[in-house]
């Protein structure tokens, strides 16, 4: 098995509520009325991308490099 972390991008909109991407994801993006729970969105739309490009035999995109030093928050899957 693999850990894959993907660094993630959680911002509060103009009307309250907040979103969440993965920008190494295209499309993979979600919101919430609170925080936790777009990032909780995004942490079950990642499994969801994840598996449906191993599905199609694809390959999952690579985070940033090894080693690189994350200080924005992330989110992980084990594949």
């Amino acid at each position: 098995m693999k850990t894959y972390i993907f660094p993630i991008e959680v911002e509060q909109e103009e009307d309250g509520r907040w979103s969440a991407v993965v920008p190494s994801l295209p499309g993979c993006a979600t919101w919430g009325q609170t925080q936790q729970e777009a990032v909780k969105s995004l942490q079950e739309a990642i499994d969801a991308y994840i598996a449906t490009l191993r599905e199609m035999g694809k390959p999952i995109p690579k985070p940033p490099a090894n080693g690189e030093i994350i200080e924005a928050p992330a989110l992980a899957v084990v594949v």
